[in-house]
């Protein structure tokens, strides 16, 4: 399957799967560390149900990175430019990990685009933490890092990762996903090296980084910053998909995002990790078609 691409209005090049139908259509917002090549189990097993579209974020995969981020509103912002330069008037929309907290924002901000909302072991409404850490490397619970610079050097979060994308160190990136993603299962090996050289394309990983620490749509301080209490301003249909066996999202950011959401359902995979699309894919698809069709 080949990436097509767009240039959005803000001169940002976007590249993108698209599986073309007159069904309705279906917007798949990858995570952290991914491309829309992650999301390729789940377009297998939705192809003949929704008009797919899967694309680059800014600044991975394929997609250009012409302007640095510093919230993720402005993916936000991205993925509404997208469905204008395609003329998609309306979205189901999909966000797995960093992508549901994108898909949340989203809803908030154009909720005439959205239909349903599908979250994938999404980071919290609340942000992710990163912590500073002590003299042996633990997180310091409480302390927040007050810049990116001061965040690019954390030892044990950061810069194993920002070093390896730059060093194009494959063999670090895949021992990261074995210990943190691919807890359950792992892809064949095509598909594994496939996922692994478009994870290492991403060129913003402490601008994400700290994009995570500072977004907050609750109406309370999340410790980096006061929200802006958008979370109030999404009000359609969510499921929210969590798997047992998550090792980088855990319940506790799912169950406070569920409880802020007005209507949302909550399904919890057996034996999953934090990629229900490696470890359990063929319920995940089954749940996103009982929910949105």
């Amino acid at each position: 399957m080949e990436k097509s691409k767009i240039k959005l209005q803000n001169n940002e090049e976007y590249y993108y799967l698209e599986v073309k139908n007159d069904l309705p259509n279906l917007i798949l917002i990858h995570g952290n560390m991914s491309s829309s090549i992650h999301y390729m189990p789940l377009i297998e097993r939705l192809k003949n149900d929704f008009h797919i579209y899967a694309m680059d974020l800014r600044g991975f995969g394929d997609s250009s990175y012409k302007n640095q981020i510093d919230t993720l509103e402005d993916f936000a912002d991205d993925v509404k430019m997208f469905m204008d330069a395609l003329d998609i008037q309306d979205a189901h929309i999909a966000g797995w990990s960093t992508g549901g907290a994108i898909a949340l924002k989203f809803a908030a901000k154009y909720p005439d685009k959205t239909k349903k909302i599908v979250l994938i072991e999404s980071a919290s409404y609340r942000g992710y933490p990163i912590f500073k850490k002590d003299e042996n490397n633990q997180p310091i619970i409480g302390e927040y890092y007050t810049s990116k610079e001061e965040m690019s050097q954390d030892m044990l979060q950061v810069l194993p990762m920002k070093m390896a994308f730059e060093n194009k160190n494959a063999a670090t990136v895949k021992a990261v996903w074995e210990a943190l993603i691919y807890t359950d299962h792992v892809p064949d090996e095509v598909t594994y090296n496939l996922n692994i050289e478009e994870t290492m394309k991403q060129r913003n990983l402490v601008d994400v980084d700290y994009a995570l620490t500072t977004f907050n749509m609750s109406n309370f301080s999340n410790g980096m910053n006061n929200g802006d209490g958008s979370i109030t301003k999404v009000t359609q249909p969510v499921l929210s998909i969590y798997g047992d066996q998550d090792k980088v999202v855990l319940e506790y950011m799912i169950d406070e995002t569920v409880e802020a959401l007005k209507d949302v359902k909550k399904v919890v995979l057996k034996d999953s990790g934090h990629s229900p699309l490696t470890d359990q894919p063929d319920e995940l698809a089954k749940q996103i078609m009982n929910f949105l069709l």
